[in-house]
């Protein structure tokens, strides 16, 4: 048995010269693909260097393992359940926000199809990955959708808050805090420290997403 092993083991190559390129060919397709995504659609507007760092890293550990156990037929289970496991844990370090939650699915997506689909030709391939950058560049455009902001305010005027003077509300928060507001929501209503929380909405002055208009509700004293 032993003298078999090793005549098996010399009769193996060393270096599938085949099987290498296809490797190379398709992860440098990945990586011009996530990279491109990355670099161009998320990072100008958000300017988050740890999830470019962390989407850039995902995608080369997830295309690697899938593409060099491809063999073992794991295949659409294998990849759904890593769907699974990232939906789960959600880093629990932090609370990610939905478009870096979103983004982080595309870029799984994507290293998973370049990773599995090694039946497809180039050709096809490569039009599926542009199917994926056509649509992001079009979510993100804002030709088709108009971008707005929104904050929530701890407002101190509480007696501008009826519907008779919300002119006057909306020209007082655009006075105060220099933003061209679009609509203000009245939430919570402290009468007894005459405040309100307000939720306004107004046109961002550049593409940058703010990272804290993300926030739902007034932190408390010791979060």
């Amino acid at each position: 048995m032993n003298e078999l092993a090793e005549i098996a083991m010399l009769d193996t190559p060393l270096i599938d010269g085949a099987g290498f390129l296809e490797l190379m060919a398709h992860f440098a397709l990945n990586m011009l693909v996530v990279m491109g995504i990355i670099r161009f659609f998320y990072y100008p507007k958000s300017r988050r260097r740890d999830y470019f760092f962390t989407f850039t890293l995902i995608s080369i550990s997830i295309f690697l393992m899938i593409f060099l156990l491809g063999s073992v037929k794991l295949k659409i289970g294998f990849a759904l359940g890593l769907f699974a496991i990232f939906g789960i844990i959600r880093y629990r370090t932090e609370s990610m926000p939905v478009r870096e939650m979103t983004y982080l699915f595309v870029i799984i997506a994507i290293s998973v199809i370049n990773a599995l689909a090694l039946e497809l030709s180039y050709a096809e391939l490569g039009a599926t990955n542009l199917l994926f950058v056509l649509c992001i560049w079009l979510c993100e455009s804002n030709r088709w959708l108009k971008h707005i902001s929104s904050k929530l305010v701890q407002y101190d005027r509480i007696e501008l808050i009826t519907p008779q003077r919300r002119a006057e509300l909306v020209a007082d928060l655009h006075e105060r805090t220099g933003l061209c507001i679009i609509k203000v929501e009245v939430g919570y209503i402290d009468f007894l420290r005459d405040t309100a929380l307000l939720k306004v909405y107004y046109e961002p002055v550049s593409d940058e997403i703010n990272t804290i208009d993300t926030l739902t509700r007034i932190p408390k004293e010791g979060e």
